[in-house]
């Protein structure tokens, strides 16, 4: 098992599982929290989740999924902007808390910047870690620049969660350096892309059949070939998540990378941070 290391010396394993769409029919939910517990099984202990998602639905769930087993999760969850500041955060939180019925989190995060100011983003963030609430605090889709506004609490911040993919792949201009210079992870939300497009490339599948995978394995893989890097893919099919776990064993060559990056070329100038 890979480990990554957060700022404060706290290690998580390199391969999490995310929960966006989860908790969005309730017919499902038994389904999806049972895959969680499979995914649980097989070393992948981090699990992100956020109101947003199915608004609570997705929190609802992973309670299914970790009752009786809290001490083996490293459980992430995030804030709405509007609600990230003052006695909202406070009270976001509150409701986190009760629907994934924990006492604390490992790590809350900011979804993504509103127009809350950071600075009280973070002073809500630390009073929350002060009473115990949650551990750790940190960001999702924030820039260089956004996390330059940070100041001083940048080295309170435990990871900037963001897009990052094999298709997706504009953080590598300057983001991902900035965070590994800090010690501080970047966690990769749909890192084997949106929709199956991805997933469908001609080099992909090349490279997959060479090594006898899928090419979600080796966008898996891809993304995992660094240190520094969480990846947290969705899964609520138990023979995806039995690939998703294999995907950590897969190593690929010089020659593999080099038509990788042939294919999806890395960036050449700074864009806009992309988002979904």
């Amino acid at each position: 098992m890979t480990l990554v290391r957060l700022p404060d010396g706290g290690e998580v394993p390199a391969l999490g599982q995310g929960t966006w769409h989860m908790g969005e029919r309730g017919a499902d939910r038994a389904r999806e929290a049972a895959a969680l517990r499979l995914g649980l099984d097989l070393g992948m202990t981090l699990i992100d989740t956020a109101e947003m998602y199915a608004e609570g639905g997705a929190e609802e769930v992973v309670a299914e999924a970790i009752a009786g087993r809290r001490d083996e999760v490293f459980l992430v969850s995030k804030v709405y902007p509007h609600n990230a500041g003052g006695r909202k955060l406070d009270a976001a939180l509150g409701r986190s808390l009760k629907r994934l019925r924990v006492e604390s989190l490992d790590l809350y995060l900011l979804h993504w910047r509103g127009s809350v100011p950071l600075e009280d983003t973070v002073e809500a963030m630390e009073r929350m870690r002060t009473a115990g609430k949650i551990r750790r605090w940190g960001v999702s889709n924030l820039d260089v620049d956004d996390l330059e506004e940070l100041g001083p609490a940048l080295a309170d911040c435990a990871t900037d969660q963001v897009l990052y993919n094999l298709g997706t792949r504009g953080i590598e201009y300057d983001l991902l350096s900035f965070c590994r210079k800090r010690g501080m992870p970047v966690m990769a939300y749909s890192p084997v892309g949106q929709g199956g497009a991805l997933l469908r490339d001609a080099t992909l599948t090349r490279v997959a059949a060479r090594h006898g995978v899928t090419p979600a394995q080796v966008a898996l893989a891809w993304t995992l070939r660094e240190p520094g890097v969480i990846s947290i893919p969705k899964a609520s099919n138990p023979g995806h998540l039995r690939e998703n776990a294999a995907a950590r064993d897969l190593r690929l060559t010089p020659e593999d990378l080099a038509a990788l990056d042939a294919a999806f070329p890395p960036p050449k100038r700074k864009r806009g941070l992309a988002m979904l």
